[in-house]
């Protein structure tokens, strides 16, 4: 089988490097696209100098961005992943496996922040992967994998900014199992730190009870006003 990892950016000048570089030594066979959202940092130039990966420009919001990249991968399995989320070791070995079974036709992992202070960070990441062992759903930072053929047939993402991965893994479901792995992806932590661990916790799941309440996407985005550091000047 052949990988293809799909990665939305918008600033990520500081992080995306290393992810990138994770990527190479991990996944050295794998087809990497990245999929600008209109950066002004720095990150489209410094994508022009990387030979190794495919990058081009889209609508920005993740659900266009990751749309975009699809649309061009070439492999059979597509990973969508974050610009600030760094694979484990054996990831390619574990989706392997995992679509070995005829059943399943994607999943995600387990996570972990890069951070280890504050201590409540441990905390967080316990419940999200309690959360996500119990539900056996996953968000777009728990890097989402799919087979091509499936997203094909679900018709990709919603062009949304926001909940776009929460409604693809529930349309995925519709399809067969979604495995969850166990060795987890590492995501830096900076929203929480900027914010507020707990408060940024809350701020969260108050957001997804407003989706799964029917409130629109849109509208909960314009609630959130982004509170990635890295984002708060993008106009």
């Amino acid at each position: 089988m052949k990988l293809s990892v799909i990665i939305p950016v918008l600033n990520e000048r500081e992080e995306l490097p290393s992810t990138l570089a994770t990527l190479k030594s991990r996944l050295p066979t794998a087809e990497i696209i990245v999929v600008d959202g209109g950066s002004t940092d720095g990150t489209r130039e410094m994508l022009n100098q990387r030979a190794e990966t495919i990058a081009l420009d889209a609508t920005r919001g993740r659900g266009s961005q990751l749309n975009a990249g699809a649309k061009i991968a070439t492999g059979e399995v597509l990973l969508f992943l974050h610009g600030d989320c760094w694979l484990p070791g054996d990831a390619w070995k574990l989706m392997q496996q995992a679509l070995e079974q005829p059943q399943v036709q994607g999943g995600a992992f387990l996570i972990r922040f890069a951070e280890q202070h504050p201590r409540s960070l441990s905390l967080i990441a316990k419940g999200i992967n309690a959360r996500t062992r119990v539900t056996k759903t996953a968000t777009g930072d728990q890097a989402i994998f799919v087979r091509r053929e499936v997203f094909d047939r679900i018709g990709g993402f919603e062009a949304w900014p926001f909940f776009e991965d929460v409604r693809f893994v529930t349309d995925l479901k519709q399809y067969g199992q979604f495995a969850i792995l166990t060795s987890p992806v590492t995501i830096s932590a900076r929203r929480y730190i900027a914010n507020g661990p707990w408060r940024t916790t809350f701020l969260m799941y108050a957001l997804r009870v407003g989706y799964w309440l029917g409130v629109h996407p849109t509208k909960l985005y314009r609630w959130f006003q982004d509170v990635r550091p890295h984002l708060q000047n993008v106009s």
